[in-house]
């Protein structure tokens, strides 16, 4: 298949786009490095160095013998989606387009308006651009389990059985999103929900977990390989910020009780479930839902976790929770769509983690320890006039 894979520079997109080239699918990758932006914004850097995509696309065929088309835009350029789409003509569309970080989208005003625009205006470009060019393309949509929030019952796989004064229907999950960020996924979901009934659109939208680790079977060919490994506040995810903590001798900073419970995955089960999605189609007219995770933890217990694997002494402080959400909740997931096509799941294992302590150990020059405490709170940017 030809598939093009949006925001094929990022943490999770540059190793997809290998995994699928790698499985014998005619791969390119389409970014505007936006998310090296954040970085120079933030003043942080990735743990592990980074080459530029053209290096990284030019050691891929090295390695592989296979090549990686490269295209350099903007989603916002709807003239330049279209574009890619009729000369590339991909038979499936990975979207990572989109800023991924709650916290980057709580900063203050523009940053929740530029996260919205760029993420819910990009989208709808790219669903035109599908429905005017091939409505026949699969678009796999990467969306995000925050977009349910914690509801007191359990989160079915995107769509609910509902039953109300003696009727039934069928209808999207309810949504309780946590930021601006977690809206804009929602609102995706809607739109191409509602592209699917009027356009006969075939989309995938995966509900993803929280990433963790760093390598998977393609990047450790070549160091040039390499995805991001983040550990800022802002965009790091908590298992790996709480392993970079604990190698530097840093407290493991659990936000509140530690009792937020939420759905994880490792970064090689993320790669393989969007190669089973694309192998796999949505029908014409299907918005298809799959929770993309394999186990759920508490922050507790991932503390815990990378406490008992370290070989060392770890501390564990807990801070003020800078974001508003529920310190102890129910979390009962649905998630066997993708288990029943195939997924056999990386859990977390000690063994896993003591890989990420010697990338961390191998790269730990390369830590600002201040960006790892939270300065970004959910009331505290909002501005007096």
């Amino acid at each position: 298949m030809r598939v093009l894979v949006l925001g094929g520079d990022g943490y999770l997109g540059w190793p997809t786009a290998l995994h699928l080239s790698d499985r014998g699918h005619e791969t390119a990758v389409l970014d505007n490095f936006a998310r090296r932006g954040y970085d120079r914004e933030l003043g942080v850097q990735s743990l592990v160095p980074i080459q530029d995509l053209e290096t990284r696309v030019a050691a891929w065929e090295e390695v592989s013998g296979k090549t990686v088309p490269a295209y350099v835009g903007d989603l916002l350029d709807a003239d330049f989606v279209y574009r890619v789409l009729r000369e590339f003509e991909p038979d499936a569309i990975v979207h990572f387009a989109e800023q991924r970080a709650a916290p980057y989208s709580m900063i203050d005003r523009e940053h929740a308006v530029y996260t919205q625009h760029n993420n819910v205006v990009g989208t709808l470009n790219l669903m035109y651009a599908v429905a005017e060019t091939n409505p026949d393309v699969h678009l796999v949509k990467l969306g995000t389990m925050g977009e349910y929030g914690t509801p007191n019952i359990d989160i079915e796989e995107g769509w609910l059985e509902v039953e109300h004064n003696g009727r039934k229907d069928r209808m999207l999950y309810p949504k309780k999103p946590g930021s601006f960020y977690h809206l804009s996924k929602v609102h995706d979901s809607h739109n191409l929900e509602f592209g699917c009934r009027i356009w006969g659109l075939r989309v995938t939208d995966l509900n993803q977990g929280v990433v963790y680790g760093q390598e998977t079977d393609q990047t450790v060919r070549d160091s040039r390989l390499a995805t991001r490994f983040d550990y800022d506040a802002v965009f790091g995810t908590v298992l790996n910020r709480f392993v970079i903590q604990a190698v530097l001798g840093e407290p493991l900073t659990v936000y509140g009780t530690g009792g937020q419970t939420r759905g994880f995955l490792d970064i090689r089960d993320t790669v393989e479930c969007i190669r089973l999605a694309v192998e796999n189609p949505a029908d014409a007219g299907e918005f298809r839902v799959f929770n993309q995770m394999t186990e759920s933890y508490s922050v507790s217990q991932l503390a815990q976790k990378v406490a008992e694997c370290f070989p060392g002494p770890v501390q564990v402080e807990h801070l003020e929770n800078p974001r508003v959400e529920q310190a102890e909740h129910y979390y009962n997931v649905k998630h066997t769509g993708l288990v029943g096509l195939g997924l056999e799941p990386h859990l977390l294992s000690d063994t896993l983690i003591d890989s990420m302590f010697d990338i961390v150990a191998a790269n730990k020059d390369r830590v600002d320890p201040g960006a790892l405490l939270p300065t970004v709170r959910w009331k505290g940017h909002l501005k007096q006039r």
